[in-house]
């Protein structure tokens, strides 16, 4: 007998009988018959989607075996995907079963699957590093928090790649240091003011700019007041004292400009 767990695929594969294997298939063809008289059921699938996302997870350099282990399939399974099984003289799998297509096709290149020296991109380091430091934490302190020098976190704040293992210590730290005062960790009070100016001066985002979905996306833009983009965060720039951003800045000259055109149509009329 298999160490496969009882259920439906022991029953059809090892023949075993028991309560927990027999229940299980009762189940599977009741919902089968259901779905067939709805007109639903779909047991197989085309593979060849799966097969690309495979491929494409390999080119983000994952192995079989940590995309196996991210959809919790077999790996031999992945294998057959892709190649068959030479062995038998079969090629890659034309059909395969929804659920293990669903499992794949879940699967992403994030940091917890990706190797730990796969070279990705910075962003999404380069903007919690800075946004660190325009909450007063200082790059010494980040570089003792990350256990390496200075003049390596300045290389990290201003590159553009960065690899996997290095990004995840950014992430954590960033998760354990965003809401929490600097002060409160031995950070004098003159210089927690100017870091915080010289990130005001580098115009680097702070915090509270960013949601945590939006921290890794490169299509998101920081939105300092709540309204950044708009006239409305141009004028909660100017009240509250932020330096102006891009977007905001952009919206004030649109609405210069509309002044302008307002006031030369009333000058003709």
């Amino acid at each position: 007998m298999s160490n496969r767990p009882h259920g439906y695929a022991r029953y059809r594969l090892d023949g075993c009988r028991c309560y927990v294997c027999g229940y299980a298939v009762s189940v599977y063809n009741e919902n089968r018959d259901k779905a067939i008289i709805a007109g639903t059921w779909q047991p197989w699938v085309d593979a060849e989607p799966v097969r690309v996302h495979i491929r494409y997870l390999q080119s983000c350099h994952m192995g079989l075996r940590a995309i196996a282990a991210a959809a919790g399939v077999d790996r031999k399974r992945l294998q057959c995907i892709l190649k068959g099984r030479p062995e038998r003289g079969t090629g890659p799998q034309e059909k395969i079963r929804p659920v293990l297509a669903a499992a794949v096709l879940a699967v992403e290149p994030t940091l917890d699957n990706l190797g730990g020296a796969v070279v990705i991109s910075a962003l999404g380091t380069v903007r919690r590093l800075q946004a660190l430091v325009a909450a007063g934490w200082s790059q010494e302190h980040l570089a003792v928090e990350l256990d390496m020098s200075s003049t390596n976190v300045s290389r990290l704040i201003n590159g553009d790649a960065v690899i996997v293992r290095t990004a995840r210590r950014v992430r954590d730290l960033y998760d354990l240091l965003w809401n929490v005062d600097p002060g409160q960790h031995g950070a004098r009070p003159d210089d927690v003011t100017r870091t915080k100016a010289r990130a005001a001066t580098a115009g680097w985002a702070p915090v509270g700019a960013w949601d945590e979905d939006t921290l890794d996306d490169p299509a998101a833009l920081p939105d300092w007041t709540g309204y950044c983009g708009t006239a409305r965060g141009a004028a909660a720039h100017t009240d509250q004292g932020i330096p102006m951003c891009p977007r905001c800045q952009a919206a004030l000259e649109r609405r210069q400009l509309r002044n302008v055109a307002h006031a030369l149509s009333a000058l003709r009329s």
